[in-house]
């Protein structure tokens, strides 16, 4: 009976220790993909994704994900609807706010990163995971470095992401959006981790300036260590720091 006990006591502080987790129904892999965060951020987690959301930028902090081999391959399409996320409190972003702002409603998880849920699909397109993107930046050179996410997933498998906006300029300069106040990023991260062996990951990030972009991924690749330096956050924090120093391009070359 002392042995019950003590283990119902334990699997109770296991569920109610530590602030803010993920919840919901994506609990992906290792959990390699989720960045260091805080109690105060609202962390939300969805089937295909999991999102720290900002009141005030009205943007996501970050979005990480996990992208199998199996995943890159989905092929489900059908149309869907840019919506408020219904698990995250207001003030949040609306269309509306988007509504002839001549800016793109810039996926951060890729909708094509999603074709292998119907759920997953249809939850990328929450605001929650969206923010102002230039349209040719969008269409070029973040859409290059997403499909070469893919191609590096079926490559190695698997492939850990997390990706986001980065603003440098101070909040009252910022241009923003509707009546919501939408505040446009300046530039926006990605990072990614692939294990090559059973024990040696390999890292690599990009950033992308919020401006008209269209060259190939490797014009805009970094190590992961000045991406946590640029984003004032530890990405992949299970993950050595000496493994995101620096990066061999030839690993992501696909």
């Amino acid at each position: 009976m002392k042995s019950l006990l003590i283990i119902l006591s334990f699997l109770f502080a296991a569920c109610t220790s530590g602030g803010a987790q993920p919840s919901g129904d994506n609990q992906q892999g290792s959990g390699i993909e989720i960045p260091s965060y805080t109690t105060t951020e609202d962390v939300v987690s969805h089937t295909g994704y999991t999102a720290s959301y900002n009141h005030t930028t009205l943007c996501p902090n970050w979005v990480a994900w996990e992208l199998t081999a199996s995943e890159a391959d989905g092929t489900l399409g059908g149309q869907y609807s840019f919506s408020r996320d219904p698990d995250v409190s207001f003030p949040k972003a609306s269309r509306e706010d988007y509504s002839h702002s001549g800016w793109d409603k810039g996926h951060m998880a890729p909708r094509a990163d999603m074709r292998w849920s119907e759920k997953a699909l249809e939850e990328s397109y929450y605001f929650t995971n969206i923010c102002p993107q230039d349209h040719t930046m969008n269409s070029q050179a973040w859409r290059k470095i997403e499909e070469m996410t893919r191609r590096v997933a079926k490559h190695y498998g698997a492939v850990w992401i997390v990706c986001g906006p980065i603003y440098r300029s101070a909040e009252t300069d910022r241009n923003t959006l509707g009546a919501g106040g939408v505040q446009v990023p300046d530039a926006f991260f990605k990072a990614m981790a692939v294990q090559t062996t059973d024990s040696t990951y390999a890292t690599v990030g990009f950033l992308v300036e919020n401006r008209p972009e269209t060259r190939s991924p490797r014009h805009y690749a970094v190590s992961v260590d000045s991406i946590e330096h640029t984003a004032g956050r530890v990405c992949f924090p299970k993950i050595e720091n000496s493994d995101k120093q620096s990066f061999d391009w030839n690993i992501w070359n696909y």
